[in-house]
């Protein structure tokens, strides 16, 4: 494990604005288990791909999972990928209509005034369509992951949680965000979150891969299983990625975008769908289940102190499987947009 001590390759991570992310624990993370012998991995909430990169790193054999399908799109990019790379032409043609192709226009129809302008949308669908064309599943990736963060940049709190469109236009003085980012047009934010994707690449010592799953319905066969779910806070407040995301969600799955939309709303997220991990009452439960499942391998469970259940609750289920539960204090930074400064990042590390 002396690889993860070295943690120079943390700057070689994609930057990412997605709420949640574990890049600035990844290295702590994966060091907390340098004692404990394993081989294969399984990120069963790999969102950004932080972590399953850093023990990519390490030299794992590493299954990143996770069920939003744009999210699964990071992983192929960052993780499954050992070599593929986009070169300088394709990141251009990704935004340029070309001559004798045909184009969708429902971002430019649906979303006109929501999150972007009307040329900004129409650079949207253009890039979605390009993007379908091509034809090696890692450069899509690629190019996904990179149209990914230039949309988060340009948007206020890096979110769709809101038709805001305003924030960014209407000409009054600031006291937040980054007017000069959300203003940049799409190419060059493109061109910058490609090149950081591109050298991100590597290849790995041990196969890697990447997977859309519902994480309890994966077969058990992992070494060691790290587990990051969606946090909910002590008011009961539940983390919801796919409502937070959703227009990143929608862009993936395109030609089913308009039979996805809840128009009862003036952003136009997807339809809600219910999941035990941002529900109060029903996430005790999931976490049994979960634990029960991959109860013969290690497990390792990235949680906030002061989330539902607490910490003492996972502790004591996990305790009914496994002989040892290390509980370690990762630090006492809080989450961006949260003024919490008693929440901190814990690692539970369970093992028999």
């Amino acid at each position: 494990m002396d690889s993860v001590l070295d943690s120079s390759w943390v700057a070689r991570f994609p930057r990412t604005r997605y709420q949640g992310s574990k890049r600035k624990h990844a290295a702590a993370i994966v060091d907390q288990l340098r004692d404990m012998s394993f081989t294969t991995v399984l990120d069963a909430f790999g969102g950004t791909g932080a972590v399953a990169y850093a023990f990519k790193r390490a030299g794992k054999r590493v299954t990143y999972n996770d069920l939003l399908v744009f999210n699964h799109q990071i992983g192929l990019a960052l993780i499954e990928n050992d070599s593929v790379r986009l070169i300088d032409q394709e990141i251009a043609a990704i935004g340029e209509r070309r001559i004798g192709l045909a184009y969708g226009d429902f971002i430019e129809r649906t979303f006109a005034g929501v999150y972007f302008t009307n040329d900004e949308n129409r650079w949207l669908d253009t890039a979605g369509g390009n993007i379908s064309r091509m034809t090696c599943r890692y450069k899509r990736a690629l190019a996904w992951f990179a149209v990914f963060q230039a949309a988060m940049a340009k948007r206020p709190y890096n979110l769709f949680h809101r038709a805001n469109l305003y924030m960014r236009t209407a000409d009054v003085p600031r006291s937040f965000g980054n007017k000069a980012g959300w203003d940049r047009p799409f190419e060059d934010h493109l061109r910058a979150f490609a090149a950081e994707a591109n050298e991100a690449v590597f290849n790995g010592p041990q196969p890697c891969r990447a997977m859309c799953r519902d994480a309890l319905e994966i077969d058990p066969v992992f070494d060691l299983v790290y587990i990051d779910t969606p946090y909910i806070n002590r008011n009961r407040v539940g983390v919801d990625y796919r409502a937070f995301y959703h227009f990143l969600e929608g862009m993936v799955r395109y030609d089913d975008w308009p039979d996805l939309i809840d128009r009862g709303f003036k952003h136009l997220p997807l339809r809600r769908k219910a999941h035990p991990w941002s529900d109060a009452s029903a996430c005790h439960a999931a976490f049994r289940v979960l634990f029960e499942r991959f109860r013969d391998s290690q497990l390792v469970v990235s949680y906030r102190s002061e989330g539902i259940p607490s910490i003492d609750e996972l502790v004591r289920i996990l305790r009914h499987m496994k002989k040892k539960v290390r509980i370690v204090d990762l630090d006492r930074r809080p989450y961006a947009l949260s003024t919490n400064s008693r929440s901190s990042e814990t690692l539970l590390v369970a093992a028999d």
